[in-house]
């Protein structure tokens, strides 16, 4: 066989490797079985009851015209950079949409949330729906749309940009329908939901900065219209520093090497967190991201650095191996200063750089099960699920949260090919959204 026949072989089996391996969305962190549930007969009857209104039945099909509209908007905030902690330009522009769909009053929070409040007629609850702001991609990143037949390609444009689409096109159909709910409504524009930003908008949000008293919260966050999210995946994340005096590598050898250690406290976390992770219970994961340090191979270094992840959605399982990687870096540093020959001890720098909380919601309670009923009504196939999103944060404190998709078809978040296709149904998502508001913060009119 020829080497050009072997290497196409090899090319077309990681291929289908690659196709093999589970598509994960932004608030799919964990490979799932998905499992089709059924609503509780009241709250279909509830869902069947409030679509049944003909003013929500002409606020379905507003969303149905609006269409491309809300490619429109999808369009223009998607061109709008919103680098992570730099969301700025897009939030003033998301907040002077939001004013033009209606809303009664629109402000920008000290975070830097743009919240929209539609006031309802007894306002003794508070129900938000949300989409975030922020995309992983750095400063200078070209976000200028693609278009290849039907799909859309353009950093962000999936994660998160649609959901911002969506919360627009509620809020416009609702208006224009002239549909007022008991509750008060907030329609968000979060920030910092990625990366290290920590999820600090909705952090604010439940702050005494925040905009008072939520009852319900609603994410928008990846596409699918079948998953209702209501367990929080809780993770830890930590950037942990081994410094030394650093040095000659031969004369000044015998001084305590900080990559000796890293490595010490590596192999000691993953022999640990191994048997740990192999035990009987809640998943747990955990992950050596990103390490450096050193100058030159001919230098001791003066600092080694790892970045480290861990994830369940069990606090107590998130807890347990975090001790395990403190107890792997406190003997990393003791063994290489009892080994060192000259000079001082390395001292470790050990920073927590990102901390999601974990919970879980009964998934008996009303909400959740108005969040399937409402995915049921539209004839999709709802299942639930777990995911690391802005609704960890609510549902840590006890608040009623799920997190929903944005419609269409989607793939390659967080990487510069990302892309998204409207599935000639991906208004139906929309539908969702605006059902599970309606329902959620009742009309008793």
């Amino acid at each position: 066989m020829s080497m050009n026949k072997k290497y196409i072989i090899k090319a077309v089996m990681l291929l289908l490797l690659t196709l093999a391996v589970p598509k994960l969305y932004a608030q799919e962190d964990t490979p799932e079985v998905k499992k089709t549930v059924i609503a509780g007969k009241q709250y279909s009857q509830e869902v069947s009851a409030i679509a049944g209104k003909s003013v929500v039945k002409k606020a379905l099909q507003t969303i149905v015209d609006l269409q491309p509209q809300t490619l429109a908007d999808h369009i223009l905030l998607t061109e709008i950079p919103a680098p992570p902690y730099k969301e700025t330009v897009r939030a003033k522009k998301f907040a002077e949409m939001l004013k033009a769909a209606g809303a009664d009053s629109v402000w920008t929070d000290t975070a830097g949330n743009v919240i929209a409040k539609v006031k309802g007629r007894k306002g003794k609850k508070t129900v938000a729906l949300e989409g975030h702001m922020d995309t992983v991609f750095p400063e200078g990143t070209d976000v200028k749309i693609a278009h290849k037949g039907d799909t859309l390609y353009a950093p962000g444009i999936s994660d998160d940009t649609r959901a911002l689409a969506v919360v627009l096109t509620v809020l416009k159909a609702m208006k224009k329908n002239e549909i007022k709910t008991d509750a008060d409504l907030l329609f968000i524009g979060a920030v910092g939901e990625e990366g290290q930003g920590n999820l600090r908008g909705v952090r604010n949000l439940f702050s005494s900065s925040g905009p008072g008293k939520i009852d319900s919260y609603i994410a928008i966050d990846g596409t699918s219209v079948d998953r209702v999210v209501h367990r929080g995946l809780g993770s830890h994340r930590y950037r942990i520093t081994f410094k030394g005096l650093g040095g000659h590598s031969s004369g000044a050898f015998g001084l305590a090497n900080p990559h000796n250690a890293l490595a010490r406290a590596i192999h000691y976390w993953v022999l640990d967190a191994d048997k740990f992770t192999r035990e009987k219970g809640v998943r747990v994961t955990y992950n050596v991201g990103v390490i450096g340090g050193g100058t030159s191979v001919n230098s001791i270094p003066f600092e080694s650095w790892m970045e480290v992840d861990m994830r369940s959605e069990s606090q107590e399982r998130l807890v347990g191996i975090d001790k395990m990687l403190q107890d792997a870096v406190q003997k990393a540093l003791a063994e290489e200063n009892q080994m060192k020959r000259l000079g001082p001890n390395l001292t470790v720098d050990v920073k927590l750089i990102g901390e999601r909380p974990s919970g879980m919601e009964d998934p008996s309670i009303p909400f959740v099960q108005r969040a399937i009923a409402t995915a049921s009504f539209l004839q999709a196939s709802p299942s639930l699920g777990v995911g690391s999103t802005n609704s960890n944060i609510p549902i840590s404190k006890g608040i009623p949260a799920v997190t929903i998709g944005s419609g269409g078809k989607s793939g390659g978040a967080h990487a510069l090919g990302e892309w998204w296709l409207d599935d000639k149904r991906a208004y139906v998502a929309t539908q969702r959204a605006m059902l599970l508001l309606l329902t959620e913060a009742g009309m008793s009119k």
